[in-house]
């Protein structure tokens, strides 16, 4: 008879190993988005997702203002202020405590730099004990909300150099940085004094790859082990492993037409309205996307409440009505079937870019659609900085890209940015392009402040139906994410929101 306790032994020491192996496995994570460099301002998006680093306000799992370094807020009676109530248990990677002096340190960098918290009417960010105190020249409603972007991470002080500028990652995250080579890889190990329950997995990577073609051969191979935004024909081929497990998730991000509304041929919104009904988007989303509930005659999807108008895709194409609204402005068909006014004829060039592999084939599929309007569109694929620099320059007619209207739980932020009362800044650089609504503008200068919740929904309808008859930019297809996942990882899930990979609530099975 053989002694149980020895076998016992035996069994728990090699379950102990197997157990201490899977912890020690580093989780390798490929994605198109590269790596600036240390600063949250450009690059706070891919360590918030890695959870190297955190915000004041954290998202719950639908999407709504949930704590994070903060435990509550409240605004005051006057609505000129706002007080955010730390806790008092969370530490730096350098060892610091997460003090109210730091955050507002931290605050006032991300302040003096292009991001979310421009929108705000902020006056003074302060400490008052462990309570962090922004004050406002007027009321604010949506501050929380701005404050969980990726922009607005808190740092610890050692971070910043003597210039203001960000030297190293030095967050709170329940994982800290231990390489980051930029712009494409980082590397990240747990933090054992996180303030909150630590993660089963010790180590990870992130790597930045533009090509979807190579980040979906890295699935196959398995030297990836989740790798994210993938195009309609890697999903298919993987779709047949038996290794991998394959996630959507519609997202709060429409790929959208960025309109030159000054252009002579753009300048009138009959002229937009015609481009938008001669777009077949069940065909692109069916077709093109492998999601036909991807369609979208609007900007908004249902997930933002009443910012959706519950247009039907099927019929918002109209070939008929768009021909009879160019008309009026003047355009006919040539002998080649391309509209001509005063002997110039009807062509544009598109710009877009390959990091999301969906947008040059939805491109090529547009241009195949305006051909049969009389549209002679011609596509350019380049880098996604070309259209930014298209707008600031004025050379931009139209681009094709995926705009989040998600990045913080309340869209107006994003909306502010895209169309807000700012005449010399409106739009900024992926927003309205030559176009201005002063009764839109209001009305978004309105939701600033506004707190019934009642009020806030009619005026995000009024925003979202003029928006759908102006078209400064035009909708197609609301976007799916979708990730190719190792089968040995348990407890994936995709963030609607887009702010957080989740690594730190996964596990290995084997």
């Amino acid at each position: 008879m053989f002694p149980a306790r020895p076998l016992l032994a035996g069994l728990a020491l090699a379950l102990s190993s197997s157990a201490a192996l899977a912890d020690a496995r580093s989780l390798d994570i490929v994605a198109p988005w590269e790596i600036t460099g240390a600063d949250p301002s450009t690059s706070g998006y891919v360590f918030g997702r890695m959870r190297v680093a955190e915000t004041l306000v954290d998202t719950d799992a639908d999407g709504r203002p949930a704590p994070g370094l903060a435990t509550r807020w409240h605004q005051a009676d006057d609505g000129l202020g706002w007080r955010f109530t730390l806790r008092d248990d969370a530490r730096f990677h350098d060892g610091s405590p997460v003090t109210a002096e730091a955050v507002v340190a931290s605050l006032e960098h991300a302040l003096a730099k292009p991001g979310i918290l421009d929108s705000a009417p902020i006056t003074a960010i302060e400490a008052d004990g462990d309570e962090v105190v922004i004050s406002l020249a007027q009321a604010f409603a949506p501050l929380p909300a701005l404050l969980a972007h990726s922009t607005t991470l808190i740092l610890a002080p050692a971070a910043y150099g003597d210039d203001g500028q960000v030297t190293e990652m030095i967050a709170s995250g329940p994982y800290r940085v231990e390489s980051l080579t930029p712009p494409q890889r980082l590397t990240v190990s747990r933090f054992d004094d996180y303030w909150g329950e630590a993660p089963e997995i010790e180590q990870a990577s992130y790597l930045a790859v533009g090509r979807g073609e190579t980040r979906a051969l890295m699935a196959e191979s398995g030297d990836a082990d989740i790798v994210f935004t993938l195009d309609p024909a890697s999903l298919a081929r993987l779709s047949r492993h038996d290794r991998l497990e394959l996630h959507a998730e519609p997202l709060p991000r429409t790929i959208v037409l960025k309109t030159n509304a000054g252009h002579p041929f753009l300048d009138d919104d009959r002229a937009r309205r015609a481009l938008g009904l001669a777009i077949d988007r069940p065909g692109i989303a069916s077709g093109l996307l492998r999601h036909p509930e991807a369609a979208a005659a609007e900007l908004f999807p249902e997930s933002l409440g009443p910012w959706h108008l519950g247009l039907e895709a099927d019929a918002a194409r109209d070939l008929d009505q768009a021909r009879g609204l160019l008309a009026e402005l003047g355009w006919e068909a040539n002998g080649n079937g391309i509209l001509e006014r005063d002997g110039e004829p009807f062509r544009l060039t598109l710009r877009t870019f390959s990091d999301r592999p969906e947008l040059p084939l939805v491109a090529t599929a547009l241009q195949d659609q305006w051909r049969a309007l009389g549209v002679d569109l011609e596509v350019a694929v380049g880098n996604a900085s070309e259209i930014p620099s298209g707008h600031r320059d004025g050379s931009l007619e139209l681009g094709l890209m995926a705009r989040n209207y998600g990045l913080v739980p309340d869209p107006l932020g994003t909306l502010l940015d895209d169309f807000g009362s700012d005449p010399d800044a409106m739009g900024g650089d992926w927003g309205a392009m030559g176009w201005s609504d002063a009764e839109l503008a209001d009305w978004l200068d309105s939701l600033r402040h506004e707190a019934d919740p009642d009020a806030r929904a009619e005026l995000a309808t009024r925003v979202a139906r003029r928006l759908h008859e102006a078209m400064p930019v035009i909708p197609v297809a609301w976007y799916q994410q979708t990730a190719a996942v190792n089968g040995a990882l348990e407890g994936f899930s995709i963030d609607a929101l887009e702010r957080n990979y989740r690594i730190d609530e996964l596990r290995w099975s084997e």
